[in-house]
């Protein structure tokens, strides 16, 4: 078996995804249903929230639970990955 095989490899961020043109496409629709109206004065933190826990959600399933590897996927500290879970009841 080669050292190359044996390795998992990684892909570098978002290569194969737009994100970002995903999020901005909800958001656009997010304000047209609004009909005009504004969102509450904490859109922000709301929004940030609702991106925040699926994504860890998300990494640390692919991680199978494995908060150091999670920790470094998301460049954040193991206690601030705690933090998270811990705020978000995952």
């Amino acid at each position: 078996m080669s050292s190359q095989s044996a390795t998992k490899q990684t892909i570098p961020c978002l290569k194969t995804v737009a994100l970002s043109d995903l999020i901005e496409e909800k958001l656009q629709e997010y304000f047209r249903n609004l009909d005009g109206e504004l969102p509450a004065c904490s859109f922000y933190a709301e929004i940030m929230a609702q991106v925040e826990k699926p994504l860890l959600k998300v990494v640390l399933q692919k991680v199978n639970d494995n908060k150091v590897q999670a920790s470094d996927v998301l460049g954040i500290s193991r206690n601030t990955l705690s933090k998270k879970i811990k705020s978000y009841k995952l």
